[in-house]
């Protein structure tokens, strides 16, 4: 059966999320938009899943938790896991090899946590785009010692892509799957790029509003809609 997915979004707690992006609303625009699948990736940190998580169990929306990692080469690396506590166990990992650097709210914008009714209950002091110190290299392995799965974000971008800045995808890097922006030309990167043709690429919004969120157009197979079945299919090679 045909389930249709967006596995990178941005909640009001990524400093470049609007603040429109809230759980409520998030859970709402993609029941609207015909999606079954959504994964929740803020920037460095994964506090906002469980209250999506909890929405989406309410509405019938598989919601995965995540974060899009930004690497210490700076490159931008979506991470999925099978639990909420596996998540959290990483988001403590990733807290403790961030930059340190006070966010300015009145030039990056405000970093919230929210509840599953909208509520904020804490905002992140700690500016959330900057770099980790963790290496591309690693960060498969890591991901996976969590029970993780991770892929290369936007491969297709001019910056914090691993092909913008390292010009391949490093086979020691070990990647099953790679992910193209909505206006990405997957032909076109398969021809540049041949290793891509024993890949999985997906195809994600990366919305940071919720006018940036797509209608359902990708989709994975499955038999049954769980978690863990769609990390399964991001776990195997094309």
């Amino acid at each position: 059966m045909k389930y249709y997915y967006d596995l990178h979004l941005h909640s009001c707690l990524s400093p470049c999320g609007d603040m429109d992006m809230t759980p409520n609303n998030i859970v709402g625009m993609s029941k609207l938009l015909g999606l079954n699948i959504i994964a929740l990736t803020d920037h460095n940190s994964s506090l906002n899943c469980e209250a999506v998580m909890k929405l989406g169990e309410e509405n019938g929306l598989c919601v995965i938790p995540g974060m899009e990692l930004t690497t210490m080469d700076e490159i931008h690396v979506v991470c999925l896991f099978p639990t909420l506590k596996k998540a959290l166990e990483f988001n403590d990992y990733v807290k403790e090899h961030q930059m340190q650097l006070q966010n300015r709210a009145d030039i990056y914008g405000r970093q919230v946590v929210m509840d599953e009714n909208d509520n904020e209950i804490d905002e992140e002091s700690n500016l959330l785009i900057l770099a980790t110190d963790i290496s591309i290299s690693n960060i498969n392995e890591l991901v996976s010692s969590f029970g993780g799965v991770c892929y290369p974000a936007h491969i297709n971008r001019d910056s914090m892509s691993v092909l913008a800045v390292l010009g391949e995808i490093p086979p020691e890097c070990d990647f099953t799957t790679v992910e193209v922006s909505s206006s990405g030309d997957i032909e076109k990167l398969k021809a540049m790029h041949p290793v891509l043709n024993d890949m999985l690429i997906v195809k994600n919004s990366d919305a940071h509003y919720l006018e940036n969120m797509k209608d359902a157009q990708n989709y994975f197979e499955l038999e049954k809609l769980s978690v863990e079945s769609v990390l399964e299919v991001l776990k195997n090679k094309k």
